[in-house]
């Protein structure tokens, strides 16, 4: 049997003319906008800042605990599987996630509010919630809760364990 080789992946190296950090932020700005788009693009401005706020919210959290379940970054926290179903394959709008682009007006504003929230620019305006969910639905995990904010078709809740 034959011992396999490693290789790079075509498209996946650093471009020379950004370190890594700069690369990676990118990519961060990148997965947020894809969220927010895949999320909230018929909220509106205000919907969007909301859902970005909920993720920027989750890795406080997990930095507040040294870690934390769903996540300790901003791309780990968007992509856990089943926390924002844009990013689940089942889902319809992941299809759409992938190819969207500037071109698109939500999606360019959905760049914007993820380069915003990246530099630390966006104020949380769902006073520190941590999940929220669409109205008209009620998730089992809602059950007892409180919310602490109505945003548009959503409703947003704080929720940490431990």
């Amino acid at each position: 049997m034959k011992k396999p080789t490693l290789r790079a992946v075509a498209g996946t190296d650093v471009p020379a003319d950004k370190d890594a950090a700069e690369f990676y932020r990118e990519l961060e700005v990148d997965v947020l906008a894809r969220t927010i788009w895949g999320e909230a693009r018929g909220e509106g401005t205000a919907g969007m800042n909301a859902v970005a706020a909920v993720i920027l919210n989750r890795v406080e959290v997990a930095q507040d605990k040294g870690k934390y379940w769903w996540g300790n970054s901003i791309i780990q926290v968007c992509q856990k599987p089943y926390q924002f179903s844009c990013w689940n394959r089942s889902d319809p709008n992941f299809q759409k996630l992938q190819s969207v682009d500037e071109n698109n007006l939500y999606f360019a504003t959905a760049m914007r509010i993820a380069r915003r929230t990246v530099i630390g620019a966006l104020q949380d305006p769902t006073k520190g919630a941590t999940h929220y969910h669409a109205a008209g639905i009620s998730p089992y995990w809602a059950k007892n809760e409180k919310p602490c904010e109505v945003i548009g078709n959503h409703i947003f809740y704080r929720i940490v364990e431990g």
